[in-house]
């Protein structure tokens, strides 16, 4: 599976194109601003783009799913958590941060364990609130899309109308620091990391 990373928006949200191995279907997760450079890779490569996924509803996770989908179709999933934060500039923030933005509605809501089939592929999805009530990670093979519940050295922000301190803390130890020690961490922002050094060195989880 190819993957390939794309840095969209004001915040800087990173958006990921994923390409299934045998190179034809393809998801899409957090399309935070304008798509173009997404959408022209996705033409480009002749890929056939099955899934929009917005690990939240926060602004800069989902300002771009309403141009993907008119271009392509693809469905978009959310956690029924954070659904209602889609059509809605207040509850998705965006109205605070100039990227005033909304999305069509979710065509298929996600529940902890669901499974994502795509191509070749299949992720799982990981109910992580905290940032969110209904944040996700998505686990795959060696790798796990984390959006803005763990960072490099850092954790997401608890701060938000929804958000928990308490929660994103249990989220982090209970579901991410479990996985294998090498697995791949892909963050909403920033860098990639992985589960074994934030076990030793993130400070937010020092406890």
């Amino acid at each position: 599976m190819e993957i390939k990373r794309y840095v969209l928006g004001n915040l800087g949200a990173n958006c990921y194109l994923l390409v299934s191995r045998k190179g034809d279907e393809a998801l899409v997760i957090d399309p935070g601003g304008d798509p173009a450079p997404v959408l022209q890779d996705i033409k480009e490569q002749g890929l056939n783009l099955l899934y929009i996924i917005n690990t939240h509803g926060h602004g800069d996770h989902i300002g771009g799913n309403g141009a993907l989908q008119k271009a392509t179709g693809a469905e978009i999933l959310i956690h029924r958590g954070d659904a209602h934060m889609l059509a809605s500039a207040i509850k998705n923030l965006s109205i605070f941060t100039g990227d005033r933005c909304t999305s069509p509605a979710a065509d298929r809501l996600l529940e902890d364990g669901d499974i994502i089939s795509w191509g070749q592929e299949s992720h799982r999805v990981l109910h992580t609130p905290g940032h969110t009530p209904g944040s996700i990670c998505l686990l795959g093979e060696g790798h796990v899309f984390s959006g803005d519940t763990l960072f490099a050295g850092s954790v997401g922000r608890t701060d938000f109308p929804g958000s928990s301190p308490e929660d994103i803390l249990t989220s982090i130890k209970g579901k991410l620091l479990t996985l294998p020690p090498e697995t791949r961490v892909l963050p909403g922002h920033g860098p990639e990391t992985d589960i074994g050094t934030e076990k030793r060195s993130n400070p937010f989880l020092r406890s």
